[in-house]
């Protein structure tokens, strides 16, 4: 088989995604990411500590790609760390130097080093990316340590684009980071990074001043750092519904403001939505809307309103959560309990004095099941 042969059975990008969607294979290796809000926080800086922690303690580590950029703190940390040689590609009458997946796969180390996931590899590389050669990586059971910038993840690059005035062109697909082992953010204050530079410690002098006057600027850092602590937090929040769900914790902490509607077709329901909206606003915090399914939307009018909430409950940018069975207070306090929902917002239901004696309206049983939770019900309001 010639080589080109060799390099088109390669996974294409679509299938490496695929491939991450999948269950952890037997002997595939881990995956840990330094993330940081921007340039100079000190994140392959970790990762070389890490690095010589590692081998100290007897792992086979080895540097699978690293680029100091200039930066002598960088460079000193890399000395005693055995360094993979790069591949050299001719572009453009250029020779540019770039990871060796296939040296990397070769050498075999327990663990590799591998910096600046979202990387574009240059023209005539075997993949485009390198998160791609890291899979390849991975897939022949070896571990990597690598480092990414926030404004580099598919789902903000756009913002970032639009907050700081300057394209994001290399991406990286969220699913990559989401399904990585282990993320471990590397924070710092927008001042105390801007000082760093003045200090000489990220770009040369010539850079410096230019980048402290566009991409570095505090309103910009800021920005960046909010989103790359929201994210973290996302990912520690799953972490945590996860060990309630399989049993290892008792109940959600409350780390954050949630707010809970039970979605609902009644002349309410909108309403019910809105109030939801303006308190998870008034509290800086998280939107959740139930949605029930089965008994709770008995009639084609309930049905096609409940729909409507829904799509409102949603362009309000509330997360959307389906419950099924036919004891809803149940399923919503399991729900509420889950997320660590501190405030439960339900339309008002009119109930005759039989209904009422056969079951209860939903917020009294609500209040029950969710002792320390506020209930909150809503009426239709004013119409017209």
């Amino acid at each position: 088989m010639s080589e080109r042969d060799a390099l088109d059975l390669r996974p294409t990008a679509e299938e490496m995604l695929a491939r991450i969607g999948e269950s952890e294979r037997a002997g595939r290796g881990r995956l840990r990411v330094y993330l940081g809000m921007a340039p100079g926080v000190g994140k392959t800086y970790r990762m070389l500590e890490e690095g010589h922690r590692r081998k100290e303690r007897g792992t086979d580590v080895a540097v699978g790609f690293l680029e100091a950029h200039g930066r002598p703190n960088t460079a000193k940390l890399l000395e005693g760390l055995e360094v993979i040689p790069r591949q050299r590609i001719s572009y453009r009458d250029v020779v540019v130097e770039e990871m060796d997946a296939d040296a990397v796969i070769r050498r075999h180390p327990t663990v590799a080093l591998i910096d600046e996931l979202a990387h574009t590899n240059a023209p005539g590389s075997p993949h485009e990316k390198r998160w791609e050669d890291v899979e390849r990586i991975r897939d022949a059971g070896i571990h990597v340590v690598t480092t990414l910038n926030v404004q580099h993840l598919e789902s903000v690059a756009d913002a970032v684009e639009t907050i700081t005035g300057a394209p994001v062109r290399e991406r990286l697909p969220d699913e990559v980071l989401e399904q990585a082992d282990e993320i471990e953010l590397v924070d710092m204050s927008p001042h105390a990074l801007r000082q760093r530079m003045l200090h000489g410690n990220v770009y040369p002098p010539e850079r410096t001043r230019v980048a402290l006057d566009r991409f570095f600027t505090e309103p910009n850092l800021t920005a960046l750092r909010d989103i790359s602590l929201r994210f973290t937090a996302r990912r520690v929040e799953g972490q945590l519904e996860r060990f309630v769900t399989d049993g290892r914790l008792g109940t959600m902490p409350r780390t954050a403001e949630r707010v809970l509607v039970v979605l609902d077709g009644s002349p309410a329901g909108a309403a019910a939505v809105r109030s939801a909206a303006s308190l998870a606003g008034l509290l800086h915090g998280e939107l959740v809307a139930a949605i029930p399914e089965g008994p709770a939307a008995a009639t084609r009018e309930e049905e096609r309103n409940l729909r409507e909430v829904a799509d409102d409950a949603a362009d309000l940018g509330a997360e959307i959560v389906r419950v099924e069975g036919a004891d809803l207070a149940a399923q919503v306090a399991r729900l509420a309990q889950l997320r660590g929902v501190r405030h439960v917002v339900v339309a008002h239901r009119p109930q005759g004095r039989l209904e009422r004696l056969r079951r209860p309206p939903l917020a009294e049983e609500l209040l029950i099941l969710l002792p320390g939770v506020e209930v909150h019900v809503v009426g239709p309001g004013r119409r017209g």
